[in-house]
């Protein structure tokens, strides 16, 4: 059945208006004939209606979102097959996919970025605790409603961890944009790799383009897994670049740890609370050399902020006052409050958009301190200075006297008749007798190839630079074999510290890329204000 305006489904449910078409199926506005309330219904194509692949893949998304319920979720309602024609009835969300509001804005502010960032890994750690992997996360899944709330939709190929997959082994689900470099090498999917995705989203949200492209499904996937990802712009405060680095991780251990330490991180920035954050997800610290106890603007690339609001660059106005808060710093740290980009531009030290405290405005750790304990500590510090000083100035006046000729030692005593020879004072040179050293002999590892090979080449990669060594990565398409497996490394043996190793791995010849079901679920965009659901 090819559904139309009019119809009713299940003796229930009339349909009104269609929402959006995707490749998968339809979604329609329909009226609740029962409960009077207008709700949003995905009805599966009638061309995959007889595909028991799709069906079950279909009345799974049914089962594993009724298990959750959370505010960051749609709700599913109902289930039902009609005529051939199988429909899920889930809440109508208003509002629109943040795919269209990147579309219409490209570029969204840090603060507003953390907020999508926060609210999504939240939902997604009830997921997560119950056992459910998203697998396919992306900006047309996020639903942002009018006040600035996300709602995760589309659990379509999501997956229990103890339950038996629908795919083949091996075969890559979700979107490559946005896939895990541990799903791409056909590993499975866990709750870091729904994070990895998050991640990508953040970079997108705040630079316009996402961090990985190429020609093809196959070579964007292939980016994820051996590429690292571009800078992020240094408009972009520090800890928002160090916490989207550690969200892009290759490694899914050097992510956060789960969805709930991710939020409290993007929280905790949003309030300025960089330690917080950094004690939340520590992968934090490796990759931006910031200072936690300083405020957010005085991070590397914030001595003059540009903000960027929707794409649009506030004008030197603003730069002007970040310099000022700044030369204010220098001179009092403890009342200067520093901007950065904030969710708007319009004040520099406006309300944070929650109810809570400006997550862009810096207060220096001292200014939490009591004027007491701020006076024991700088009392701690000054006798060690003075002792310094002092003992300093003592150096420098035996150089000086033993330079003058004041203090010079008696003449050398000639032999006497005393059986007992007289001691001869000497005087130390003020300039010390350099040491010979003996050069110590360049370090070297010893490199076995049999401790490698066969296993996957991004552990292999990670250890060998750990002894000390360049990587450099040779893949050779198969036929068959493990995708990612070392097959050899050159050269072996012991070598020395900075030697570049060839680690060359399988890359399975692909097969011809056709339209995944889950590509072709992505429904169309529709006009903006009309409202939206997961498909």
């Amino acid at each position: 059945m090819r559904p139309t305006s009019g119809i009713t489904l299940g003796g229930r449910y009339h349909l009104e208006s269609r929402i959006a078409i995707g490749g998968m199926g339809e979604v329609w506005n329909a009226r609740d004939q029962v409960l009077g309330r207008n709700v949003a219904i995905k009805i599966l194509k009638e061309e995959y209606a007889g595909d028991t692949g799709f069906l079950q893949r279909f009345r799974n998304e049914a089962q594993h979102t009724a298990l959750l319920n959370h505010p960051g979720i749609a709700n599913v309602f109902d289930y039902g097959e009609d005529s051939g024609s199988a429909y899920l009835v889930m809440e109508l969300v208003p509002g629109e996919p943040l795919s269209s509001i990147l579309e219409r804005e490209k570029v969204l502010s840090p603060d507003r970025t953390l907020n999508i960032m926060a609210q999504t890994a939240r939902a997604l750690a009830v997921a997560h605790a119950r056992g459910l992997v998203h697998r396919d996360i992306k900006p047309g899944n996020l639903l942002i409603t009018p006040d600035n709330r996300v709602k995760v939709t589309d659990f379509g190929i999501a997956r229990l961890a103890d339950q038996v997959p629908l795919t083949q082994t091996g075969q890559v689900m979700g979107t490559a944009q946005y896939l895990a470099p541990e799903q791409a090498t056909g590993q499975q999917a866990t709750g870091s790799s729904d994070i990895y995705s998050l991640g990508v989203i953040g970079y997108e949200c705040l630079t316009g383009h996402r961090p990985f492209s190429g020609e093809s499904q196959i070579a964007i996937a292939l980016a994820q897994v051996n590429d690292a990802p571009p800078p992020l712009p240094e408009q972009v405060p520090a800890p928002v670049r160090a916490l989207l680095m550690s969200m892009l991780a290759k490694d899914p251990r050097n992510r956060p740890a789960n969805a709930i330490k991710l939020a409290e991180a993007s929280e905790a920035i949003r309030r300025g609370d960089i330690r917080a954050a950094q004690a939340a997800v520590p992968g934090m610290l490796l990759h931006e050399d910031f200072d936690s106890t300083q405020p957010i603007a005085q991070q590397r690339g914030q001595t003059a902020p540009t903000a960027v609001v929707g794409g649009a660059a506030v004008g030197a106005g603003l730069g002007a006052a970040a310099a000022g808060a700044q030369a204010a710093h220098a001179s009092s740290p403890s009342t200067a409050a520093l901007p950065v980009l904030g969710h708007g531009a319009s004040s520099i030290q406006g309300d944070h958009p929650d109810g809570g405290s400006p997550w862009y405005a810096g207060v220096d750790e001292e200014e939490e301190v009591a004027p007491e304990q701020r006076r024991k500590k700088r009392s701690a510090l000054t006798w060690p200075l003075v002792a310094l000083v002092l003992l300093l100035l003592f150096v420098l006046l035996g150089i000086w006297l033993s330079n003058s000729g004041l203090f010079s030692p008696a003449p050398a005593q000639t032999a006497t008749t005393s059986s007992t020879p007289s001691p001869t004072p000497t005087t130390s040179s003020a300039t010390p007798t350099p040491t010979e050293t003996t050069p110590e002999a360049p370090a070297s590892v010893n490199v076995v190839a049999s401790n490698y090979v066969g296993r996957n080449y991004t552990q292999v990669q990670q250890e060998l630079e750990n002894l000390g060594l360049q990587v450099q990565l040779n893949p050779v398409q198969q036929s068959q074999g493990i995708m990612g497996s070392v097959l050899s490394l050159s050269p072996t043996g012991r070598l020395p510290l900075g030697t570049a190793v060839t680690v060359t791995y399988a890359v399975v010849n692909p097969p011809t890329p056709t339209p995944t079901p889950t590509q072709a679920a992505t429904p169309s965009r529709g006009p903006t204000s009309t409202p939206s659901a997961s498909k």
